[in-house]
């Protein structure tokens, strides 16, 4: 798959973590300081939706059971070899787009 439209910027501001459904897929996609992140949206532990955990910095807390994920790599913070799929992201002009490969 090539690189698709996921969502305008404008939805997903500096130091926020959003759900965004591209094509069958629903993922995670960040905005820390200005750079974009995707990655799975599903949590290792128990599926639960990181696009709607708290983002510091570029740490993402499960809404469910608090387990964290640093956005850039999707390693889980506690166990660096734990790691969610991670997928290429870009600003183009107002829109954020994804590369689910």
């Amino acid at each position: 798959m090539a690189f698709v439209c996921a969502e305008k910027l404008e939805r997903i501001p500096p130091g926020s973590i959003h759900e965004v459904r591209v094509g069958d897929r629903m993922i995670a996609v960040a905005n820390v300081e200005g750079e974009v992140y995707a990655m799975d949206n599903a949590c290792l532990h128990r599926a639960g939706p990181l696009g709607q955990g708290e983002l510091e910095g570029n740490v993402v807390s499960c809404p469910w059971h608090g387990w964290q994920y640093d956005v850039t790599t999707g390693h889980v913070t506690f166990n660096p070899s734990m790691q969610l799929v991670t997928y290429p992201a870009e600003i183009r002009g107002d829109e954020i787009w994804v590369d689910l490969g």
